[in-house]
């Protein structure tokens, strides 16, 4: 029996070492070297000020600016801790709303978020643009940065007309910031929606 536990627990403290402390300790120095931005959490500076992160997105309810995808996550309320209330963007409770397609509350909340883009971009309806569905729903995660060409352009005339620019400044700074898929086939055309904020501003 000794002789059967002995090497075992061995073999499994050497792996536990191996796999849990020095492998984590080696990749997160290597990545540290070979893409110290990315490795630090991708954070974006405005001057000296830190405004958020190219992985995480954040809640622009302002007219002025690109909005994201929605969010589901939650977080503690604090008039009383054992319940939940909305906290869009919420990245220490990463979560999607798991309601399935026949859910009616998803549903429901879906043509809410359909009602109220339209709404807020008479321009895009009446351009008979079709709603984009990312805008509409949220992602698996919640955080989801980045939203579709096609939800950035749809919100271009309101975003020039709270500002008063041409709407063929702001579409051409859409086009700008589109991201193509990695190696021109890995993953869909994206924009991020903090960059495309913060650049948004320089028009000014």
């Amino acid at each position: 029996m000794v002789r059967t536990i002995r090497p075992a627990l061995v073999v499994f403290l050497f792996l536990s070492v191996v796999t849990g402390i020095v492998y984590p300790l080696a990749m997160t120095g290597v990545a540290g070297y070979v893409l110290p931005r990315q490795a630090g959490g991708s954070l974006v500076m405005k001057g000296d000020r830190l405004v958020g992160s190219t992985l995480i997105g954040q809640d622009f309810a302002d007219a002025r600016y690109f909005h994201g995808r929605p969010s589901v996550t939650v977080g503690p309320d604090p008039a009383d801790p054992s319940k939940t209330v909305a906290q869009p963007y919420n990245a220490a409770a990463s979560m999607a709303s798991n309601a399935g397609p026949t859910s009616r509350a998803l549903v429901e909340r879906v043509a809410a978020a359909v009602s109220r883009l339209k709404a807020d971009n008479p321009e895009a309806v009446l351009a008979g643009l079709p709603v984009p569905m990312d805008l509409v729903t949220s992602s698996g995660s919640g955080l989801d940065p980045d939203i579709s060409p096609q939800g950035a352009l749809f919100q271009v005339a309101r975003v020039a007309r709270v500002r008063h620019l041409r709407e063929e400044t702001v579409r051409a700074l859409v086009d700008r910031m589109v991201e193509r898929p990695l190696m021109g086939w890995l993953g869909e055309p994206r924009v991020n929606v903090l960059e495309l904020n913060l650049a948004l501003d320089t028009l000014h």
